[in-house]
C-alpha cells in the first residue's frame, strides 16, 4: 500500500515537473559593445538550447552602475555586477566571471618603490566608460595609506597617449584595470614598453591582503612574472596586487533551485560560452565557504556546489520528508484540539451534576427564600436536561445525573417539610432514566 501511495505521488510530482509553466527572467544587457554584452547574448543563446522553458527578457543598461541599480531596484532577476562598483546590497553571487587586476604600471626604472612616493605626483588613468570606477580605486588605495586624494593627480587619456606622458615624464604611473589575458592591462604594458623601449614595471601592493580586509570589494591577488608580457617579462618577477571580480549575480529573492540551475548552466557550457565571448574563458566558481559580505554566495549555488545535482527522486524523498512533517505537525495540533474539545464537552456535561449536589448540600440550611430560590435552580436545571438532544450526553453523565436529581430531590423535599406547610412549591418533574 505504501509503496503504491509513493508511485502515485512520484508520478505526480514528474508530471509537475513536466507541465510546470515556463520560467522567464529578467536579465540587464549592456553596457552596449562591451564585453559584459557579448557575455549576456552567448548566455541568453546558450541557455535557449539548454532550457527552452526557461525565457530570458533582456533589459537595456547604460554600464555597471545601472546594472547594479537595475537589480537593487529589483526591475531584472539577474545582472552583470564588478565587486568594487556600487554593489547592491539584496545581490547575491551566481558565477564569478573573471578577476581583473588592479595594475599600477611603471615606467623602466621607475623609483616609485611603494604608494607613498605617489604623493605629489600624477597617475594615468584609461579613459572611457570605467574610467571613473577606475578611479575610485585609486582613492580607496590612497586612503588606506592616509595620502589626501588632492596630493595625487590623476589625468585620463586613451591608451597611446598615456603612454606618449610617461616617456615624457608627466606622469609617475598609469593605473590599469584588467584580467590577466588580453585586455586593459596588457594594452597599457604594450603601449608603454613601445614607448619608453624598456620594460615596465608593476607596484606590488604586500598591503594588498589588509586592504581587502578593510574593504571587501577588493582581494589579494599574485600575479606570476610574464603575467602581462613574456619576453621581456613583466611583472619581472612575482608581485601581489589587488583584484576585482565580475559577477553574474542573482537577487536574493531567486529560489534555490533556480540560482543552482543557472549555476550549473554556465559551468557546464562554459567551452561554448568562451567560443563567442573571451570573457567566458576565465568563468569559475565561486567558494561556497566565502562569507564576504559583498555580493555573497546564492545559498542555491552553495549547495549545488557542495552537493552537486540531485535527481528527481532526491528531490521527491526532500519533499516527502516535508510532507511528513507537515502531517505529523497538523496530526499533533489535531489531536490537541480535539483533546480540548473534548474535555471543555465533559466539563459542561458534568456540571449540572456538580449544581445538583451543591444544591442538596445547601437545602438543609437553606431559609424559606434561599430554599426557593434552589428549588427554581433544580426545576431549570431538569428542563435544561429534558432539552437536550438524543446522544448529547453520555450515557454515564445521564446516569449520574439522575442519581444527583434524585439527592437534590429529596434534600429540598426534607427541608420544605421541615418548614412548614406554607412554603410548598408544586412538584419538581423527575428525570427517569431507562437501563
Amino acid at each position: 500500500m505504501a509503496g503504491g501511495v509513493f508511485l502515485v505521488a512520484a508520478a505526480g510530482f514528474a508530471l509537475a515537473h513536466i507541465w510546470s509553466p515556463h520560467a522567464n527572467l529578467r536579465i540587464t544587457l549592456g553596457p552596449p559593445g562591451s564585453t559584459a554584452e557579448r557575455f549576456i547574448t552567448a548566455f541568453a543563446s546558450v541557455s535557449k538550447v539548454q532550457h527552452p522553458r526557461v525565457n530570458l527578457d533582456l533589459v537595456r543598461v547604460d554600464d555597471l552602475a545601472g546594472s547594479a541599480k537595475a537589480l537593487e531596484e529589483r526591475r531584472t532577476d539577474l545582472a552583470i555586477l564588478r565587486s568594487d562598483a556600487a554593489a547592491p546590497a539584496n545581490a547575491q553571487t551566481i558565477v564569478i566571471l573573471r578577476r581583473d587586476v588592479v595594475a599600477f604600471v611603471l615606467p623602466p626604472h621607475s623609483p616609485v618603490k611603494s604608494v607613498a612616493n605617489l604623493a605629489g605626483k600624477t597617475v594615468g588613468i584609461v579613459a572611457g566608460r570605467l574610467q571613473d570606477t577606475n578611479a575610485r580605486v585609486l582613492d580607496t588605495v590612497l586612503s588606506f595609506f592616509n595620502l589626501p586624494e588632492k596630493d595625487v593627480g590623476r589625468t585620463f587619456l586613451p591608451v597611446d597617449e598615456l603612454a606618449q606622458s610617461i616617456r615624457q615624464k608627466k606622469l609617475a604611473a598609469i593605473l590599469a584595470v584588467g584580467p590577466m589575458a588580453p585586455g586593459e592591462v596588457v594594452d597599457v604594458v604594450a603601449a608603454v614598453a613601445r614607448a619608453t623601449k624598456g620594460t615596465p614595471g608593476i607596484l606590488g601592493l604586500d598591503e594588498a591582503e589588509a586592504i581587502g580586509k578593510r574593504f571587501p570589494s577588493f582581494e589579494s591577488i599574485d600575479v606570476p612574472m610574464g603575467a602581462f608580457r613574456a619576453r621581456p617579462a613583466t611583472p619581472s618577477d612575482s608581485v601581489t596586487t589587488l583584484a576585482v571580480t565580475y559577477r553574474f549575480a542573482a537577487s536574493e529573492l531567486m529560489p534555490n533551485v533556480v540560482a543552482a540551475a543557472i549555476a550549473r548552466s554556465i559551468l557546464t557550457t562554459k567551452a561554448k560560452l568562451a567560443a563567442v565571448t573571451p570573457l567566458a574563458t576565465q568563468i569559475e566558481a565561486p567558494d561556497p565557504d566565502n562569507k564576504s559580505p559583498i555580493l555573497p554566495v546564492h545559498p542555491g549555488v552553495a549547495a549545488y556546489l557542495s552537493n552537486g545535482d540531485q535527481s528527481f527522486f532526491d528531490q521527491a524523498q526532500q519533499y516527502f520528508y516535508l510532507g511528513g512533517l507537515v502531517i505529523s505537525l497538523a496530526g499533533s495540533l489535531l489531536a490537541a484540539a480535539s483533546a480540548g474539545w473534548a474535555r471543555r464537552r465533559s466539563e459542561a456535561e458534568w456540571r449540572p451534576v456538580r449544581r445538583l449536589v451543591e444544591i442538596a448540600d445547601a437545602a438543609p440550611c437553606a431559609d424559606r427564600a434561599g430554599l426557593a430560590a434552589l428549588e427554581g435552580e433544580f426545576r431549570e436545571l431538569v428542563s435544561a436536561m429534558l432539552g437536550c438532544s438524543s446522544g448529547a450526553v453520555g450515557h454515564d453523565c445521564l446516569s449520574a445525573f439522575s442519581t444527583a436529581l434524585a439527592h437534590a430531590r429529596h434534600a429540598l423535599d426534607r427541608r420544605r417539610a421541615s418548614l412548614g406547610p406554607e412554603t410548598a412549591l408544586p412538584s419538581a418533574p423527575t428525570l427517569v432514566v431507562a437501563h
